[in-house]
């Protein structure tokens, strides 16, 4: 058994991420659900900090989990997909 790198729990049917190392050395984690994996790996939006499970918007701001928050901090230019 492998023990999630979050909430270190012991499990028999944990998995394995491996980043693409972009800036950094490629980095394996250990996670028993996706739960734990998209707190360790999704960003966080720049405005109301919930974590980005879809695409989101980027701007030079930041990124955001939809265009209304892009455009609180002045990402008046974009617009989430239709």
């Amino acid at each position: 058994m492998a023990r999630c790198d979050v909430c270190g729990n012991d499990y028999d049917k944990t998995f394995e991420i491996r980043t693409a190392g972009i800036g950094d050395a490629p980095k394996v984690m250990t996670f028993d659900s996706f739960e734990c994996a998209i707190e360790a790996l999704a960003p966080r939006c720049g405005h109301c900090g919930c974590r980005i499970i879809g695409h989101g918007v980027e701007s030079a701001a930041g990124m955001f989990c939809c265009a209304h928050c892009a455009a609180h901090d002045g990402g008046t230019d974009l617009r989430d997909r239709q």
